[in-house]
């Protein structure tokens, strides 16, 4: 309790809560820049609503993976990436294709290869960093 008589803030806050921001932000950037890339390399806008209508399905499908991935608690690990991926992908390709009534092969395999690179690729780097900060000098 704080001095007011409420909760503290930063009870269960500190590092951990900003990892886990940080990881929110970096796989929201990534659905983000998947989509943006999309949408010049195809059809050439890039109009706030015209990416919010292509990254929706996958923000969508990113809330799920985090949901079941309960990647609050390990947020930045490529273990909870491994469970945030596949269902990112599998979600926002179904979302997709009940909106658009198609899925072209392709599409989803470029997906799938853009997006683990993307959300496991952060995560591998922040592994790399938080090792080597861990190592004695």
């Amino acid at each position: 309790m704080n001095d007011r008589g409420g909760p503290r803030v930063n009870d269960r806050g500190g590092p951990r809560m900003r990892r886990t921001a940080f990881a929110a932000v970096a796989d929201t950037a990534a659905v983000l820049a998947f989509a943006a890339s999309g949408r010049r390399t195809h059809s050439g806008g890039a109009e706030v609503v015209g990416l919010l209508a292509t990254a929706g399905p996958f923000l969508v499908a990113l809330a799920a993976g985090w949901a079941v991935a309960r990647a609050w608690r390990s947020a930045a690990t490529l273990r909870t990436g491994l469970i945030v991926w596949p269902v990112t992908v599998a979600g926002g390709l179904a979302l997709r294709a009940a909106f658009t009534g198609r899925l072209p092969l392709s599409f989803a395999l470029v997906v799938a290869v853009v997006l683990g690179i993307l959300l496991l690729g952060w995560r591998g780097l922040a592994g790399l960093a938080e090792g080597y900060r861990r190592t004695p000098r």
